[in-house]
């Protein structure tokens, strides 16, 4: 995110002691966040909340005069050269609400607020607040058994390497339906018009 301090000047921020989902479902690194599994759900799952985490940013942050404060303990700048900071808003400390609120994880860094932050992560771990509030759907031992009675196979693909299917990767629409009908949000633009129905060019 970029700020512009009073002088005038324009800097480029990064919120010290946090880490959001990453908001290119490629990019989602289940493995970072305890208990999300690596599977199409778990990254789905991550992938919404790293949205509803920008969304909530823009809400709280864009156009809001804020106090940025760097601490001592901690590098100035990241490795791409961002300015890393806390953010205040109305004396909060919004890098500790996100993980107050389930927006993020605690990231593993030298800085001074590292104990509050801990607690909040593992208080927010702890009520299922936020992204810690992943339920796994039904276990593929369970998913075959019932096919088995229905009489019924979905053959959906597996899931590509990147984790991001796209309409070329299904053999008919009803796979690609079944997939959109599974998750939350379209993370993987199955239904670019938005009418429910995914993939329409498919037989």
């Amino acid at each position: 995110m970029e700020a512009q301090f009073p002088n005038g000047d324009v800097d480029t921020l990064r919120l010290l002691g946090v880490d959001t989902p990453e908001t290119t479902l490629s990019r989602v690194s289940p493995d970072e966040f305890e208990g999300i599994p690596d599977t199409t759900a778990g990254r789905d799952h991550l992938y919404n909340w790293g949205e509803k985490a920008t969304e909530f940013a823009v809400d709280e942050l864009e156009g809001e005069q804020v106090r940025i404060v760097v601490d001592e303990q901690a590098d100035r700048r990241g490795s791409f050269g961002r300015l890393l900071v806390y953010i205040y808003v109305d004396s909060e400390n919004y890098n500790r609400r996100l993980l107050t609120d389930g927006y993020a994880r605690m990231y593993d860094s030298e800085f001074s607020q590292r104990n509050e932050f801990r607690s909040a992560e593992d208080r927010a771990q702890s009520l299922s607040k936020g992204l810690w509030d992943f339920e796994a759907p039904s276990t593929p031992e369970e998913t075959s058994s019932n096919e088995e009675r229905d009489g019924s196979s979905s053959d959906i693909p597996p899931v590509p390497a990147d984790g991001d299917y796209d309409c070329s990767h299904f053999d008919t629409q009803d796979q690609a339906q079944q997939v959109l009908e599974s998750t939350s949000g379209d993370p993987h633009g199955l239904d670019r018009d938005n009418d429910g129905i995914a993939c329409e060019s498919l037989p």
